[in-house]
């Protein structure tokens, strides 16, 4: 049977090259709302957390540990959990009502309290929330500064140009891992000539990117992933109180740091437990805040077409970084992946971050 020219022509649009899927909680594949999702519970005994999203405290898993005992912020804790999710998220629309009473509230929240708060907001309403959350008070961005070459002195040239035009961090990676301190060395000379005060990192391995950062050669890091499940911590060698020490470590040095998370990554990683890509992302960005990072880059960053293909997905990176500032995180939002096929897809997942404006 022949097509018409007409269905043939919309056969080739950009959009059919993405990939669409059915919810599956039972594997992660719900990016809100799984069944399998917690309902909102804290429980304190003599300063100390004992059941937290109903979960006794002899039953814990390590990041719930680590978020009962340095996330929350157990003055406030009662207080946050027993207003009305409906009131929080009104609160986060409403003008009169200053940032800084929010992020003193939310202070006290666990994982499944804020995302039952952004169940009840509408993207535009998040958008908004977003615009007043913010933690600078101006828009920055980040520029990537690479060459095929990686050469040395094209590398600072493109540096130099990058800070001139405006950009307030420069990242650079390496294709030969030896090369990694030679790319480090050129954008954080190169980008100084543009413009005083631009910080620069090199996208390594974290031993190495460490002790980059003990020589000077960067004044950022950014690649500390966490993660909202024990499995997925465990698969990649970590824990929750590691990625504290690391932090600690680049801190010593004046090493400006932001951890990295985003939905969809235990799904990827197979150990979702069920669980909703946005309730996971809450707890990772509970353990960022207990580690003391000043922020985190999320937005699903290199897993963004996973939610994308899911009902929902690019309300949920809009509500993972709304998230982020409510919790008084520097928000670095963006991906390092490709988030569609389609222009038309790739503009509306952006303008979510790019009219009320992220840190980042």
């Amino acid at each position: 049977m022949r097509i018409s020219k007409r269905f043939a022509a919309l056969d080739e649009r950009p959009i059919n090259k993405d990939s669409f899927v059915h919810e599956w909680p039972e594997v992660g594949l719900i990016v809100t709302d799984s069944p399998y999702d917690p309902k909102p519970s804290l429980s304190l005994s003599k300063g100390r957390v004992v059941e937290m999203d109903g979960v006794p405290r002899e039953e814990m898993d390590m990041i719930d540990r680590f978020i009962a005992d340095h996330a929350l912020d157990l003055s406030v804790a009662a207080e946050a959990m027993s207003t009305p999710s409906e009131t929080f998220a009104r609160m986060l629309v409403d003008i009169n009502i200053p940032r800084q009473e929010i992020v003193r509230l939310v202070g006290g929240c666990t994982a499944a309290k804020l995302v039952e708060i952004i169940r009840q907001m509408n993207v535009l309403e998040m958008m908004v929330a977003l615009a007043k959350m913010r933690v600078r008070r101006t828009p920055a961005n980040q520029a990537h500064v690479t060459n095929r070459k990686e050469h040395p002195a094209l590398l600072a040239a493109d540096a130099a140009e990058a800070a001139l035009r405006g950009f307030a961090e420069n990242e650079t990676t390496v294709g030969v891992a030896r090369y990694a301190p030679f790319n480090a060395l050129a954008i954080l000379v190169g980008s100084q000539v543009g413009r005083g005060g631009v910080l620069t990192q090199c996208a390594v391995e974290e031993g190495v990117n460490l002790r980059l950062g003990f020589k000077g050669l960067t004044t950022y890091a950014e690649t500390l992933s966490v993660y909202g499940t024990e499995g997925a911590f465990i698969d990649g060698d970590d824990t929750p109180w590691s990625k504290a020490f690391l932090a600690s470590a680049y801190a010593s040095r004046g090493v400006k740091i932001r951890f990295t998370s985003g939905t969809g990554s235990e799904a990827l990683m197979g150990h979702s437990e069920g669980r909703s890509m946005l309730y996971l992302e809450a707890r990772c960005l509970l353990v960022t805040r207990g580690a003391g990072s000043q922020g985190v880059q999320n937005g699903s960053i290199s897993c963004v077409a996973l939610p994308e293909s899911l009902p929902g997905g690019v309300r949920a990176i809009l509500a993972e970084n709304l998230l982020a500032t409510m919790l008084n995180l520097e928000c670095a939002s963006g991906n390092d992946a490709l988030a569609s096929h389609s222009d038309i897809r790739k503009t509306a997942k952006l303008m979510c971050q790019f009219i009320p404006g992220t840190d980042f």
